[in-house]
């Protein structure tokens, strides 16, 4: 086999792996919002890593201190959150993800008036000795303004992933 062939062959290799792994993490990342929407804390811990870090106002440290600390988006009374990838990005050795989209959060006041507001989120995901994805850290941002209308279709879209 010639050189130029090789590297050809290595390169188109190589990008169908990383785009299987990003299509891996896009489902996972997707998931993951599914387990916060339907409020089931038990299936949200699952994605978070042993030593995943959430950064936001504190730091919270591990799957058990994360999920205590989103213990108000398992409440039947709490307020929802739903996020999607816009962006995914892997790393060549297909060991660390970046994840990036927008976030809508939604609250309802004791009147029953529901306000959303919206914001972007950062999650980085490690590649587990399985093959499976975990997220290891994630931190987000409120926007100053409510997203075009292109963001709040990715987030009301139809899910693309297999079960």
């Amino acid at each position: 086999m010639n050189y130029s062939l090789f590297v050809t062959l290595s390169l188109a290799l190589t990008t169908s792996v990383l785009a299987d792994h990003g299509q891996d993490v896009r489902c996972r990342e997707i998931a993951f919002s599914q387990a916060a929407e339907q409020r089931d804390a038990i299936r949200f811990a699952s994605f978070i890593d042993t030593d995943a870090r959430f950064v936001g106002a504190s730091v919270l440290r591990g799957p058990a201190a994360i999920a205590e600390g989103w213990s108000a988006f398992f409440a039947a009374d709490g307020p929802a959150i739903k996020w999607r990838p816009q962006v995914i990005e892997v790393l060549s050795d297909g060991t660390l993800a970046l994840s990036r989209g927008p976030y809508r959060l939604t609250v309802t006041d004791e009147n029953g008036v529901m306000s959303q507001s919206w914001g972007t989120f950062n999650s980085v995901w490690r590649r587990q000795p399985d093959g499976t994805w975990k997220i290891v850290f994630d931190a987000g941002s409120m926007a100053a303004e409510p997203p075009a209308d292109d963001v709040r279709a990715l987030l009301d879209g139809e899910v693309e992933c297999p079960r």
